[in-house]
């Protein structure tokens, strides 16, 4: 989901840069990134275990701030057992863990895809010990999902596409307009073939537009979230501390936000970055950013969405909805990118989010869980050249054997 990093030079200089991440990484702001820290995006080179090749692609999966949340269970046999890296989530953007979740289900999708494609079929549970609680801040150790392998599977036609998937956080071209019939192509193909939803509340429902009439409303609704995300310190600061800089911050993480263009790598050459703070409004840092915002905000050449309840499964199966339209997103030749700064939950963002669901949903902003509610909103268009793959940690760093 988008990002903005934002670095203050010591001495009074300032630069700024923006970045995403979505359920998302960051390429096209920073360069291109280190082979070592994109290795991931070769596939399971040289891995020859069933479970751990399906994990070695699932890790591609995309996710809130690149955090890769995931924590991967094989110690008991023939069954995957999925679970949250507790350190890896978003307090101030994400204070109900829904983000995460949605992670956690385009990772589980991709899973099941990825043993398919092995001629391996799977049950799927979701929540074997329970739900975690509705507030991040009570969460426990339980797990997600447990995965039991079993004989059979069918490749799924969008596993094609698993790694050359790529989440374009640059201007879209505007000079090409998306047609009413490739978004029509978007929102079914994404349906087709998904092992998706036996467990979900209600079902999920997968809209859009590309119509000019109705453009202009959801991009003003993108910069205008996306200022309160500026502006608000904590939720600054949450992308601030994971901002890796230069290629020496990225290899050792291999997570976050990363930036890594000449100018970037030049100062943090000479140690000269101050990350102690959000930039003020009206700055010179603040401005930067809020054109990198307002591009793409205005250059969306249509919207896409996934709405339904708001149970715990419903989070998990959105991701799993989500990360196949991007998928089949990918096959099409067109990009997609989460904004999601309007379904943030956290206080400032209220009239955004009521917002969002006024002009999606023509409904008020839901008050319970079973209430109708925008999980996913992307925009999407043409981008303007090549989007780079996002860093992925190791595999082992999340696996427990």
């Amino acid at each position: 989901m988008n990002r903005r990093n934002f670095i203050r030079l010591a001495g009074g200089g300032t630069i700024a840069a923006a970045s995403g991440s979505t359920l998302v990484g960051c390429g096209a702001v920073g360069g291109h990134y280190p082979a070592e820290a994109v290795e991931a995006w070769n596939g399971p080179v040289g891995e020859t275990d069933v479970r751990r090749r399906a994990v070695a692609y699932a890790i591609t999966a995309p996710n809130p701030h690149n955090l890769q949340p995931w924590l991967v269970d094989l110690r008991e046999r023939d069954v995957i057992t999925l679970r949250t890296d507790r350190e890896r989530v978003l307090p101030h953007t994400d204070p109900q863990g829904r983000q995460i979740l949605i992670g956690h289900g385009a990772f589980l999708e991709l899973l099941v895809m990825a043993l398919a494609q092995q001629g391996v079929a799977s049950d799927v549970l979701l929540w074997p010990q329970g739900e975690l609680p509705s507030a991040l801040a009570a969460w426990d150790d339980r797990p997600v999902a447990r995965i039991t392998l079993k004989p059979g599977g069918t490749p799924d036609p969008l596993f094609a596409q698993v790694l050359l998937r790529r989440t374009p956080k640059t201007d879209f071209d505007t000079s090409r307009a998306v047609a009413p019939e490739l978004l029509a192509q978007l929102l079914g193909g994404a349906q087709a073939n998904a092992q998706v939803g036996a467990q979900a509340s209600a079902p999920l429902n997968m809209g859009g537009t590309v119509h000019p009439d109705q453009l202009p409303a959801l991009r003003t609704l993108c910069w205008e979230s996306a200022k309160v995300e500026l502006l608000t310190p904590r939720t600054m600061m949450e992308s601030i501390h994971l901002t890796r800089v230069g290629p020496g911050e990225i290899l050792q993480h291999r997570d976050g936000i990363s930036l890594n263009s000449p100018f970037v790598r030049a100062v943090s050459a000479l140690g000269m970055f101050d990350r102690s703070a959000p930039p003020a409004e009206g700055s010179a840092a603040y401005k930067s950013a809020m054109g990198r915002f307002e591009g793409h905000s205005r250059t969306a050449m249509g919207f896409v969405w996934i709405t339904g309840p708001n149970t715990r499964n419903d989070q998990v199966h959105t991701g799993r909805r989500y990360v196949r339209q991007q998928l089949q997103a990918t096959a099409l030749g067109v990009g997609m990118h989460p904004m999601s700064q309007a379904l943030q939950e956290f206080a400032e963002m209220a009239p955004h989010y009521e917002r969002v669901h006024q002009l999606v949903l023509g409904r008020p902003a839901p008050r319970s869980a079973s209430d109708p509610t925008v999980q996913m909103f992307c925009r999407i268009g043409y981008p303007q050249g090549e989007v780079p793959a996002t860093p992925r940690r190791p595999l082992a760093k999340m696996l427990l054997t």
